[in-house]
């Protein structure tokens, strides 16, 4: 009778611990989804095609995925722009944004540059990590440097969840983790600024330069949700 007893107070105390689990999972599940509070972006009027002497090329588009993988990033993100631009000194900057309206798992999450231009054909190897001084702030990017037969193409960009910047990693799962403790669905993007130019130093320069420009030419309100509440 005894062990009777005992095996179905185990049985009870489990019982209630997997309700106790699963109710505090239920309560702890993000319900805010951002995007709906916040003002909509739009990045075809938010992002300038003219701005410190850099104009929208038309013509030329960046690299873009394979059908196949270009299906799931249309499934992942609400919005995308590819542009190309030239300066008055006939450099070349390749900028691309992806926004996501859920950024708080893998699933949802802004694809890796690395993997579409993998996809592309491309050969991708990463040149490390760099701050780019926004003055009174910085912004931190992964650097990778692409090829493709005779192409050479270097490439910077960075993640962004709500108003928090950062790189894939473990920057952004704890970027992801914070946002869901505290019942938060966070948008973002992934920006990705590339140049075709075997001159890798003088390509990252450029790229610098392209980001403090269109930084200062984004609209205030906005700025922080390109660029990080920090920068």
């Amino acid at each position: 009778m005894t062990g009777n007893v005992r095996v179905s107070v185990s049985v009870m105390l489990a019982a209630v611990l997997m309700f106790v689990a699963a109710a505090g999972g239920e309560i702890l599940k993000p319900r805010v989804q951002l995007a709906d509070v916040k003002p909509k972006l739009d990045l075809q009027a938010l992002v300038p095609s003219d701005f410190s002497g850099w104009r929208e090329l038309k013509e030329v588009t960046p690299v873009l995925p394979d059908p196949t993988v270009q299906a799931v990033l249309d499934a992942t993100y609400s919005q995308t722009l590819a542009r190309t631009y030239v300066n008055d000194r006939g450099q070349h900057v390749m900028l691309t944004i992806a926004y996501g309206s859920d950024q708080n798992s893998e699933a949802t999450a802004a694809h890796r540059p690395e993997f579409c231009y993998t996809g592309a054909g491309f050969r991708v190897r990463e040149h490390g990590t760099h701050a780019i001084d926004l003055g009174g702030g910085s912004l931190a990017v992964r650097q990778l440097i692409g090829t493709r037969e005779n192409r050479v193409e270097p490439i910077s960009y960075w993640v962004t969840l709500d108003e928090s910047a950062t790189l894939p990693g473990i920057g952004r799962k704890l970027a992801q983790i914070r946002y869901g403790l505290n019942g938060q669905i966070a948008d973002g993007m992934l920006i990705r600024v590339s140049t075709i130019d075997s001159d890798v130093d003088a390509a990252y320069a450029v790229h610098d330069q392209f980001i403090r420009d269109l930084r200062s030419h984004l609209p205030e309100s906005f700025r922080a949700r390109f660029f990080g509440a920090g920068s």
